[in-house]
């Protein structure tokens, strides 16, 4: 079954399921069925509004929730949250770090730095908060995999400053020892049927295949993690 929680709505112990006896109605208290663990793997997915799904009709058509059904169909469900924020630029995600890793997780998803290209902003920095999202997150849950997606800067920047934030996704997984996504939007970006009007936003279609672009670094991950003693 799909689990999507919405980070900003989730309440720990909360249950949709549970019945209380009303007083005065002369039935006896129901007896509570023992909660069955929930085992899957926590994904945490800490992005921009390309994670949060900006402009899409529902929760449900973000690449995170695709994500969520290809885990489902694959047989190594997980529990996926999104963590996304529009307008998130690389030192947002540090700084609300602390908060979105009050939860245990066991595969931080990391999306950040199209907001930095988009408004020019220093790729050593990008680099410098990529890193530090990763050490963090390492040193709260030591046993944590963390995917980094990779993103382009527009060309309209230059060819040294794209090449230079080309560069930072390869090279702080490198450093790092994350797993990558060369690139997230790999054959979305530039393709008018796969984005809304703004021309930067997939569409459900193209949330998609950004799931799928995830997929194929996300899916042999969790095969491994479910192969963990």
């Amino acid at each position: 079954m799909l689990a999507l929680i919405s980070w900003a709505c989730t309440v720990p112990g909360s249950s949709g399921d549970s019945e209380q006896a009303r007083p005065g109605n002369g039935a006896p208290p129901a007896a509570t069925a023992p909660a069955v663990p929930d085992d899957r793997p926590v994904v945490v997915f800490l992005g921009t509004s390309l994670t949060a799904g900006l402009g899409l009709p529902a929760d449900e058509d973000t690449y995170v929730a695709r994500v969520a059904e290809l885990a489902d169909s694959a047989g190594t469900p997980i529990r996926a949250v999104n963590a996304g924020v529009s307008g998130e630029t690389s030192a947002g995600g540090l700084r609300r770090l602390d908060w979105v890793l009050r939860e245990p997780l066991d595969v931080l998803v990391l999306e950040l730095g199209a907001n930095d290209g988009l408004r020019g902003q220093d790729p050593f920095a990008l680099a410098d908060n990529l890193t530090q999202i990763v050490r963090r997150t390492r040193a709260r849950y030591p046993e944590a995999r963390i995917v980094l997606a990779g993103m382009e800067a527009p060309p309209n920047l230059g060819l040294m400053y794209t090449g230079a934030f080309h560069q930072v996704y390869p090279t702080v997984a490198s450093s790092e020892g994350t797993a990558l996504i060369p690139f997230l939007l790999d054959g979305v970006a530039g393709i008018p049927a796969l984005n809304q009007s703004d021309g930067i936003h997939p569409t459900p279609e193209g949330h998609r295949l950004l799931a799928r672009n995830v997929w194929t670094v996300l899916g042999p991950l969790l095969t491994e993690l479910a192969a963990t003693p």
